[in-house]
């Protein structure tokens, strides 16, 4: 019980993560009109989650996804305009000390390197803060990019799982990368 409320009072206490170009950090209803901004967009969400179709679906899932749970979960904020362009999430299992990370950007900023900035910095987080022995990522297979970024924060691909889930009505394969802690040493050295 110890090392569980460790882990969680360590993700309170970074709640804010700068970067060069980017603050990570907690995700709030009035974040709606630009999360929707990216969230209605079929190309950006194809892969990761329902299309939202009004501005009440955004605030819905930033309740019950961000609010409802928020440590761990964050806004990608553009730190020179303020504009919210995504968020990235470490999700933790305090019991094995590992975790899964997830990320979802606005589609005008991708090739950028905004994502592989934002996720070094929860690598960072899980591997130099919270002492994680591994993370994780999963990716669609159809969507190649976003394993590129995993392969640019130094994760390895572990394997293809075949029918790993149902998306949009879709049984769909996925991709499974992985970064150890020891990994990361050498990543990052």
């Amino acid at each position: 019980m110890e090392k569980e409320v460790s882990l969680t009072l360590l993700l309170a206490e970074n709640q804010l993560i700068e970067t060069p170009r980017l603050l990570l950090r907690p995700v709030g209803l009035r974040d709606a009109k630009d999360m929707f901004e990216y969230a209605s967009d079929e190309e950006t969400t194809r892969f990761i989650f329902p299309t939202h179709q009004s501005l009440a679906d955004t605030r819905t899932g930033i309740a019950e996804y961000f609010l409802s749970s928020p440590l761990g979960k964050y806004a990608i904020e553009e730190r020179q305009s303020g504009k919210m362009i995504g968020t990235i999430d470490l999700r933790v299992d305090k019991e094995k000390y590992c975790g899964e990370l997830g990320y979802a950007l606005n589609k005008a900023y991708w090739g950028q390197g905004l994502a592989p900035e934002a996720a070094m910095a929860l690598l960072s987080l899980g591997f130099d803060r919270l002492g994680l022995v591994s993370i994780q990522a999963i990716h669609d297979v159809r969507n190649p990019s976003s394993g590129k970024v995993m392969e640019k924060i130094g994760m390895k691909k572990i394997g293809q799982v075949p029918c790993a889930q149902k998306m949009k009505g879709q049984v769909v394969d996925t991709c499974l990368c992985s970064i150890s802690m020891k990994e990361w040493q050498r990543h990052i050295l």
